[in-house]
């Protein structure tokens, strides 16, 4: 009998689990490939901590090398830009093509708009998050000011992860003693940002904003980025020395390459077993992947629920056993980085703003990419 081919393509949460699962228990008459642009992937639950200093660059980051050397598997970096379902293989600009059995696609997103502005040397999308610190302090070293002018810093996208940036980032300019010489700004098209948090929630994170001096812009929606200025779409034209884009989740271009049946905002559709529409042997997990008949939104907690469901289906592909349905819970837990050693807290009706809140949240998220981090 001949050896089966696992690929995962892209190793985020739902895929490294996978990978972490086939050291001790791997698919009988199966081998596993991983592919990943980078040799590491980053956990997006601590990169602004990381960012406002509260935890090293390492601690956020899952070597690949070690993690596929555990499991056996073999880690291909390389840069995907084609899907031939018929041949089986998945085509690469700069690597021989790879054949694969069963597929998972979990490549992640990126901010949504994004290609618009490209060419303006303002920008400094949120993602690739792997190499998004070292983007963004390599732009903020190299802005020009004259004499006692203050940095001026745009963040547009209103939603937790925007706020949790300037959050960090104030903390981290704080630490370099230029702080009191930025101006950060937050611009969003919605009414409020925070949006999936309660009306309570919002109200007391745009407060705690307020109080910390970060101005927020409701329904200003971004329409250009120029050389050295921000236009929204009411023609208002903002001075800044920095735009991070932090939108919410836009299909990565390589989804496009890939040839599958897509949602309207181009994420693969998918069964609720994960299952692409196109070729049931081929998964998409996390931000990649849409269930259609019960779309959730793209946020890490769904990616991390999915991982068992994805590995026991890839399991049960070839054993000839049923597949699971992947069934989206309706609330969860949501922990918001405030950058000054506490987090705001919602689950349900509670939340509170704590130091308490911040001990949880780093215990989560620490006990999280340990289950990953091959020492």
């Amino acid at each position: 009998m001949s050896t089966k081919n696992v690929v995962l393509l892209g190793i985020g949460h739902t895929n490294a689990h996978v990978v972490k699962e086939w050291a001790s228990d791997p698919i009988p008459g199966c081998s596993l490939t991983c592919i990943s642009r980078y040799p590491d992937a980053t956990y997006s639950g601590m990169l602004p901590g990381t960012l406002g200093g509260q935890f090293s660059d390492e601690e956020m980051r899952i070597e690949l090398a070690p993690l596929a050397q555990r499991a056996g598997a073999k880690l291909i970096i390389a840069d995907t830009n084609g899907l031939d379902l018929d041949a089986s293989v998945i085509h690469f600009s700069d690597h021989e093509p790879i054949p694969f059995d069963a597929l998972s696609v979990g490549v992640g997103s990126m901010p949504a708009g994004w290609l618009d502005h490209t060419e303006s040397p303002l920008m400094v999308p949120i993602k690739p998050m792997q190499t998004f610190l070292t983007r963004l302090q390599g732009h903020l070293d190299a802005v020009d000011r004259d004499g006692d002018r203050a940095l001026k810093v745009s963040i547009v996208g209103g939603g937790v992860a925007s706020v949790e940036i300037a959050f960090c980032l104030q903390q981290k300019l704080r630490k370099q003693n230029s702080a009191n010489d930025t101006l950060i700004e937050i611009f969003t098209s919605s009414e409020h940002v925070a949006d999936g948090m309660s009306d309570r929630s919002v109200r007391r994170i745009e407060g705690l904003l307020k109080s910390k001096g970060i101005r927020v812009n409701p329904r200003h929606r971004v329409s250009d980025v120029g050389e050295s200025s921000i236009t929204t779409e009411d023609d208002s034209r903002h001075e800044t020395d920095c735009v991070i884009w932090a939108t919410g989740a836009g299909a990565p271009p390589v989804l496009a390459t890939l040839g599958l049946q897509t949602d309207d905002r181009g994420f693969i559709a998918t069964t609720p077993t994960l299952q692409s529409l196109s070729d049931e042997r081929v998964f998409a997990v996390g931000d990649s992947g849409t269930v259609i008949e019960s779309p959730s939104p793209k946020a890490g907690v769904y990616a991390v629920r999915q991982a068992p469901i994805l590995w026991h289906n890839l399991r049960a592909m070839f054993s000839g056993e049923p597949l699971e349905r992947f069934e989206p819970q309706s609330d969860f837990l949501k922990l918001l980085n405030t950058g000054d050693g506490k987090a705001f807290l919602e689950y349900g009706p509670l939340s509170w703003h704590s130091r308490l809140s911040w001990q949880l949240k780093t215990w989560i998220d620490k006990r999280f990419i340990a289950e990953y981090q091959v020492k």
